[in-house]
């Protein structure tokens, strides 16, 4: 079952690299991704970054909407657009050349360079590798409906100990439009989900999931 970090994600394509190699299991590093973000902001250079507010920090080249809010503490990468309306509640690391769309709200994420959430998405308790793409409605459960402790169950069950978990995607995921990923779903590398799919558990890498009883490896590997 290949959930740890170094299965999932290529830490050269974000700012929390030497964060996340702390650890094995991405969701490990939930926790501690405000005092992450404060941490790297206070070393921005002011040249780069702007600083609208305290604790957000915007890369002087990103392109952010008016009608977006940020959070504090926040940090939009170089290039990234933050469309019309997105909602980023705080907590949120987003890299280079991302884009955080209309109605998009991000809470307590990473998303690693290159990565998109187009249209209205939700993205909680979540890291999302490079290019990563949410297709439109798509969106990350992080809290079970009876709200115990959320469990990642491939071919062994790993107990997480959090109540909030959503979806760790690898690098080059993409999560077809209206799917709901639920807690603790894990999606490997280059995998793939259909649209208005409700997915749970451990995706392999290079697989399409198709629906719960058909998932499959990808020809084009």
């Amino acid at each position: 079952m290949n959930v740890t970090i170094s299965d999932l994600l290529d830490l050269s394509h974000t700012l929390a690299g030497d964060y996340l190699r702390q650890f094995q299991y991405p969701w490990e590093a939930l926790d501690g991704i405000k005092d992450l973000i404060l941490s790297l902001g206070s070393q921005l250079s002011p040249e780069e970054y702007s600083q609208p507010q305290e604790h957000v920090w915007v890369h002087k080249t990103a392109v952010v909407a008016p009608t977006a809010y940020l959070g504090a503490p926040c940090i939009i990468g170089p290039e990234t657009e933050v469309r019309h309306c997105a909602f980023i509640r705080g907590s949120a690391l987003v890299g280079a050349h991302c884009v955080v769309g209309n109605s998009v709200e991000l809470k307590n994420v990473i998303l690693f360079d290159n990565v998109q959430t187009p249209h209205y998405n939700y993205v909680g308790d979540s890291i999302l590798g490079y290019k990563s793409h949410m297709g439109a409605g798509s969106i990350t459960s992080n809290v079970k409906s009876d709200k115990t402790l959320v469990v990642v169950k491939g071919d062994t069950a790993i107990p997480t100990g959090r109540k909030k978990m959503g979806a760790i995607l690898g690098d080059f995921v993409e999560v077809g439009c209206n799917s709901v990923l639920n807690p603790g779903t894990i999606l490997g590398r280059h995998s793939s989900v259909y649209p208005t799919s409700c997915v749970r558990g451990v995706i392999p890498a290079h697989s399409i999931y198709k629906d719960k009883d058909h998932i499959v490896l990808r020809q084009d590997q």
